[in-house]
């Protein structure tokens, strides 16, 4: 892994791949960090023949912390991802964003449509107001906060939201899978502010939905059919707004990046991405 300064700020950041290849940019969701991006994806993507760069999103993992009452946008975070590949030297890039990464990747695309070559929105939505909510048990998980900061506690909480909120069973990883990878990354870094900070800045992002009209990119909508956070709605409201925008959807994917999905998903945006 490595830091870069990027829109005034430091990033971290890492690579697989030839450089000289085209370079994919992955865009990491809400409260998570770069690390919670399979291996069994970067892998397969860079394999295919792909420069593949992702990063810790500003306050979240080793990127900048920002401190006190900063405030932000999603807007500000598309910025951060454009600066990224500026600082990178990278023309332009395919860009791959997960759920709150979709809607940066969305704002991107929109406000920096020069750095995006083609746009693929995973478990994402458009923004508009009207679409449905996600389910109470969902909700709570998205907002539920552990009882003291120890590594124990963020393993459960960890357990407790992805049975909520991801994939159906058969999919989904192992609780003790999803225990180690929030303990590591609990070790690796703790912000719990910064994840309040991310929460204010979608909440303080203006709409763009009636903006999506304006994406030429090419643009292909991944979707869990079986996703309570982000329903298959929000998906295909973007697919329906982008113009020449595909959408799919899978049976008992949920709101989550699980492993047993890397290959597919890795085999459906390859294609897009070739096609």
């Amino acid at each position: 892994m490595a830091r870069i300064r990027a829109n005034g700020i430091e990033l971290e950041y890492d690579t697989l791949g030839n450089p000289d290849n085209p370079a994919i940019l992955l865009i990491m969701g809400f409260a998570f960090q770069m690390t919670r991006w399979p291996a069994a994806l970067r892998h397969g993507l860079a394999d295919a023949g792909f420069h593949v760069i992702w990063f810790d999103n500003r306050d979240i993992g080793l990127s900048a912390e920002m401190g006190g009452f900063a405030t932000y946008t999603l807007s500000d975070l598309a910025s951060d991802a454009a600066g990224l590949l500026d600082a990178l030297g990278i023309e332009r890039a395919h860009v791959v964003g997960m759920s709150m990464g979709g809607m940066i990747a969305q704002l991107m695309a929109l406000d920096h449509p020069r750095k995006v070559h083609k746009l693929v929105a995973m478990m994402t939505s458009s923004g508009a107001p009207d679409l449905p909510a996600p389910t109470q048990e969902a909700l709570a998980a998205l907002t539920a906060v552990p009882m003291s900061r120890t590594p124990e506690a963020i393993g459960d909480i960890a357990v407790k939201a992805q049975h909520a909120i991801g994939s159906a069973p058969h999919l989904r990883n192992s609780a003790e899978s999803i225990r180690q990878n929030a303990i590591e990354d609990f070790h690796r870094s703790d912000r719990p502010f910064g994840v309040i900070r991310q929460f204010t800045a979608i909440q303080a992002q203006p709409r763009w939905h009636e903006r999506l009209g304006a994406i030429s990119q090419p643009t292909l909508v991944l979707h869990g059919a079986h996703d309570p956070l982000v329903r298959p709605a929000a998906g295909e409201d973007i697919a329906r707004r982008i113009p020449g925008a595909r959408f799919k959807a899978f049976p008992g994917w949920g709101h989550d990046l699980a492993d047993t999905m890397s290959e597919t998903l890795a085999g459906e945006i390859t294609a897009f991405l070739k096609g």
